[in-house]
C-alpha cells in the first residue's frame, strides 16, 4: 500500500510539472513572439526539448531501474542520498541515483583507446544523439492559440516535408553505431556495429511502410496537419480537419462525443508495424543484440565517461521521441477523444488561450507517458531475440503486411474518400486482433492443456480404478512421476 500511495503521489508530481511547463511555455512564447515573428520557436526548443524532453530521458534512467524492480519483486535502487537536513533518510524515489550517475560520467576519465581513430572515435557517440534529438524539432506538443495578442505554435519547427525529415533525420543515427563500432578498433565493437547498421538499415524499410497508408488517408506529410483541429475551434469557425475531425458523432446537450478519426483506428496495422521497427530502432531489449552482455558485444564497448553517457541517455531520448510520434500520428496528438469542441468553446478557454493550450498540451504529455511506459514493459517483459528471427521479423513478417496494408489502404481510400469504409476496416482488425488474442488465453487455460501426457496417465489412471487393482487415477500417476523422476535423476547423475 505504501509503495502504492508513493507512485500516486510521484505521478501527481509529473503531471503538475506538465501542467507548469506547459503554461510557462505559452506564456514565455507570448512575450517573446513580440520582440520578432519566430522568437517563441526558440523558447520552444528551450522549454520543450532542452528542459522536457531531456529532463524525461534523465528520469528515465532511474524509472526504468525502478519499473523493472516492480515487476520483478525488488526494491530498487535506493541507497544513494542527498546529505541535508531534511533528505538524508529519504531515498526520494532513487533521484539522487541520476544525480550521482551524471556526476560519475562527467567527472570519469575519458579514455581513447590507443589505436583507435581519434576524429571518427569522438564523432560516434554525436552521430548517435543529435539526430535522435533533432527529431522532436517538428512534433507539435500543443494547439496554435493567440498569447498576448501573439499567435505561439507549440512546435520548434513546421517544413513542409515533414515525415520525410522524420525518415531523414532518424537514418542518419546509423553512422553514430556504425562509426563508434569502427573507430574504436576492436572486434567486439566492430561486430556489435555491423549488426547494429543492419538491423537499423532493415527495419527503416519497414518503418518507412507502415506510414505511407497514413499519408494516403490524410492527404499530408506534415505532423500538425496530421493532429489538425476541432470544428470552431476557439470560436474561430474552421471546420474539423485531421484526426481532430469525428467520423461520426452525435451530441448530448452541448457536449460532442463520436468516433475519432484517429490513425490507429483508420490503420491499426500500420501503428502495429511503425511501433515493432521504430522499436528495432532503439535497439533496446527484445531487439538489443548489437548491445548482447552475454555476448561481450556492443558497439560503445570502448567508450567511457561523458561519451559512453551520449549513448545511453540517446536511447532513454528515442524512447521519449516515439511515443511522440506515435501519439501525434496515431492517436490524436494533444486532441481529447470526445469533448474537444465543447471545451475550446468554453468561455474561458476563448478568453484564455494560453490556458487551452496547457490543458492539450498536458492531455498530449500524458498520452506520451503512457507509451514511454508501455516500452519500458516490454523491454523488462521479453527476452532478447536471435539475430536470424529478428532479421526474419524484419523481412518476411513486417515487409509483406506493410505492402499489404498500403494496397488495402489506396483501395478503401479510392473508394470511400470520406475515411468511413478504412475505419470499417482498422475496426474489423482490431476486433480479429482481440479475438485471436482472447481465443489464446482461454486455450491456455483449459484444464490438462499440458500435452497429451498428461492425458494418457490420466486414462491409464482411470482404467486402473475400474479393473479394481486399488490404486487411484491421481496416485497412480503421482507414483510414475516420481518413478520417472528418479529415473531421470540417476541418468543424470551417470552422465
Amino acid at each position: 500500500m505504501k509503495r502504492t500511495l508513493t507512485m500516486l503521489f510521484w505521478f501527481g508530481v509529473m503531471f503538475a510539472h506538465f501542467v507548469g511547463i506547459m503554461a510557462l511555455t505559452y506564456v514565455v512564447g507570448g512575450l517573446v513572439e513580440g520582440l520578432f515573428p519566430g522568437a517563441s520557436r526558440l523558447t520552444n526548443m528551450v522549454l520543450l526539448m532542452i528542459a522536457t524532453v531531456m529532463g524525461i530521458a534523465s528520469l528515465l534512467t532511474v524509472a526504468e531501474r525502478k519499473w523493472s524492480s516492480l515487476m520483478q519483486n525488488r526494491i530498487g535502487p535506493n541507497r544513494a542520498r542527498i546529505n541535508l537536513p531534511l533528505l538524508k533518510n529519504s531515498s526520494l524515489v532513487g533521484i539522487p541515483h541520476f544525480l550521482a550517475d551524471g556526476m560519475k560520467m562527467l567527472f570519469k576519465e575519458d579514455f581513447l583507446p590507443a589505436t583507435a581513430n581519434k576524429l571518427l572515435y569522438n564523432l560516434g557517440p554525436m552521430l548517435a544523439f543529435a539526430p535522435v534529438f533533432a527529431l522532436f524539432a517538428v512534433v507539435p506538443a500543443g494547439p496554435t492559440v493567440s498569447v498576448f495578442g501573439h499567435t505561439v505554435e507549440m512546435v520548434v519547427a513546421t517544413p513542409d516535408f515533414g515525415l520525410l525529415y522524420v525518415f531523414a533525420i532518424a537514418s542518419l543515427a546509423v553512422y553514430g553505431t556504425s562509426l563508434a563500432g569502427w573507430a574504436s578498433n576492436n572486434k567486439f565493437a566492430l561486430l556489435g556495429g555491423v549488426r547494429a547498421a543492419s538491423q537499423m538499415i532493415s527495419y527503416e524499410v519497414a518503418l518507412g511502410l507502415s506510414l505511407v497508408g497514413l499519408m494516403m488517408a490524410f492527404s499530408t506529410v506534415q505532423l500538425p496537419a496530421f493532429v489538425g483541429n476541432v470544428t470552431n475551434e476557439l470560436g474561430m469557425g474552421n471546420a474539423a480537419v485531421g484526426q481532430a475531425r469525428y467520423l461520426w458523432e452525435a451530441r448530448v446537450g452541448g457536449f460532442d462525443i463520436g468516433l475519432p478519426a484517429w490513425g490507429f483506428l483508420l490503420q491499426p496495422l500500420g501503428f502495429f508495424l511503425f511501433f515493432a521497427a521504430a522499436f528495432a530502432e532503439t535497439k533496446r531489449a527484445p531487439f538489443d543484440t548489437p548491445e548482447g552482455e552475454s555476448e561481450i558485444i556492443g558497439y560503445f564497448v570502448e567508450y567511457s565517461g561523458m561519451k559512453f553517457g551520449l549513448f545511453m541517455i540517446s536511447e532513454f531520448v528515442e524512447i521519449v521521441v516515439l511515443s511522440a510520434l506515435i501519439v501525434v500520428l496515431f492517436f490524436g496528438g494533444y486532441h481529447l477523444p470526445f469533448g474537444g469542441e465543447w471545451l475550446s468553446n468554453l468561455a474561458v478557454m476563448r478568453e484564455y488561450g494560453w490556458l487551452y493550450g496547457t490543458v492539450l498540451g498536458t492531455v498530449f504529455w500524458a498520452k506520451v507517458m503512457f507509451f514511454v511506459w508501455l516500452q519500458l514493459a516490454i523491454r523488462w517483459t521479453f527476452p532478447r531475440f536471435r539475430y536470424d528471427q529478428i532479421q526474419t521479423l524484419g523481412w518476411k513478417i513486417l515487409l509483406p503486411i506493410g505492402l499489404f496494408n498500403v494496397f488495402a489502404t489506396g483501395a478503401l481510400v479510392l473508394w470511400d474518400p470520406s475515411l468511413r469504409a478504412l475505419a470499417v476496416f482498422g475496426l474489423l482488425q482490431i476486433g480479429l486482433l482481440v479475438t485471436l488474442t482472447l481465443s489464446s488465453a482461454l486455450k491456455s487455460e483449459e484444464p490438462g492443456a499440458g500435452g497429451g501426457h498428461g492425458h494418457g496417465h490420466d486414462a491409464h489412471g482411470h482404467g486402473h480404478d475400474a479393473h479394481g487393482h486399488g490404486l487411484p487415477a491421481h496416485g497412480h500417476a503421482a507414483h510414475a512421476d516420481t518413478h520417472s523422476g528418479a529415473h531421470s535423476g540417476a541418468t543424470a547423475a551417470s552422465h
